[in-house]
């Protein structure tokens, strides 16, 4: 892994805005805005639309995602959401009377919404697992994790603070005890290395507005060779084989376009996004995520101790890229006020600032963040 410099020129930030909320919504490169501005203008002309271009960069685009978590295209399903993704995956397991769901307390809501819908449907239950005081994330679902549990839906870091979730080791538990592992990887695929291929998670979603850098619409559903057989939550017609045989659509088929593609949302082409997301997965590849997570550990790590030397707590164990700075409950929202009259940006999460730059973060905004927290403290 080796540390990549300040990458601030290829993203529109101006010099007086220090925005440390990528977490929340990415800022878009300069390259897929240049990207979508090309496919607005294509697509106001639509006569110069062709039948390969309703799915040649749709497949671009899923083999780029592939690519980044250690996939086959096969595997991939193109969705516009977490909560469409998630949907797809409890449609397509089952549980019953006595079985449980395992989740994290304060998980983001729409995975618990979904597993909400799980266990009505199916006679379950959910076991919202806490940590105990100094126990990590990791432990505390091991320690629930036994026979009961049918399914563990975790993320690979807590989308609050950024706090590690091991899923290495919470991979292996879930074969043992023969429940299916749900990784919700939105805070996370982009910008910390993850390999599913040695991982083996049943499933995994991530959407694409976060550190992906992309836009808004376009998600990821990566679905384990095991489940590829299994439903979609739409019967559309792009999804079909030959559904490029414009000319044959009323020859209405069962069969499917191979692998994961059969879970795709309707709509999937997307003219004027595709390009945008295609621009942002090829700048993620070509900065690799292991240097990635290199670079914004040592951002992070300076973080750290700048708060820290002002006595405040910081949460451990967390990812490379998130930081969670715990400031009095009664002041977190004076504090985000006044940091972003600023020009500072973060984001309030429960009893934390969540801080999370990526590679346009500087030195001048490092110490823009802390002399604004001073002048708010």
């Amino acid at each position: 892994m080796r540390p990549i410099p300040p990458q601030r020129h290829l993203f529109d930030i101006p010099a007086e805005i220090a925005y440390f909320n990528v977490a929340s919504l990415a800022p878009s490169l300069r390259a897929a805005v240049a990207a979508g501005e090309e496919a607005l203008r294509w697509r106001a002309q639509p006569w110069r639309i062709r039948t390969p271009d309703w799915f040649d960069t749709v497949e671009r685009r899923r083999s780029l995602f592939a690519e980044l978590i250690g996939a086959t295209a096969d595997g991939v399903g193109l969705v516009p959401t977490t909560s469409y993704g998630l949907g797809v995956v409890a449609a397509n397991l089952s549980a019953g009377p006595g079985d449980r769901v395992l989740v994290l307390a304060d998980e983001y809501p729409s995975g618990i919404y979904t597993w909400r819908r799980f266990v009505r449907r199916t006679g379950a239950e959910i076991l919202t697992v806490r940590r105990e005081p100094g126990q990590s994330w990791t432990d505390s679902v091991l320690a629930g994790c036994d026979e009961r549990v049918a399914v563990v839906s975790v993320p690979q870091v807590h989308w609050t603070d950024g706090s590690l979730v091991d899923l290495d080791v919470i991979a292996r538990r879930a074969r043992e005890i023969g429940a299916a592992l749900v990784v919700d990887a939105s805070q996370s695929a982009g910008v910390m290395p993850l390999d599913v291929t040695a991982l083996d998670p049943d499933f995994l979603v991530t959407v694409g507005y976060k550190w992906l850098l992309g836009p808004f619409a376009l998600g990821y559903l990566y679905v384990a060779e095991r489940h590829r057989e299994g439903i979609g939550l739409e019967d559309n017609w792009i999804v079909r084989e030959r559904s490029d045989d414009f000319a044959a659509l009323v020859d209405y088929r069962d069969e499917f376009q191979p692998g994961a593609r059969r879970f795709d949302a309707g709509g999937r082409t997307h003219f004027e996004l595709t390009p945008m997301a295609v621009a942002a997965l090829e700048q993620l590849l070509a900065w690799g995520v292991a240097d990635i997570a290199a670079s914004l550990l040592d951002v992070t790590g300076r973080l750290e101790r700048a708060a820290q030397a002002r006595g405040l707590t910081v949460r451990t164990g967390r990812g490379p890229h998130m930081l969670g700075i715990k400031v009095p409950a009664d002041t977190r929202d004076r504090i985000t006020r006044a940091l972003s009259e600023a020009g500072v940006y973060v984001g309030p999460r429960g009893s934390v600032l969540r801080v999370t730059p990526h590679l346009h973060t500087t030195d001048e905004d490092i110490e823009r963040l802390f002399g604004s927290l001073d002048a708010a403290m």
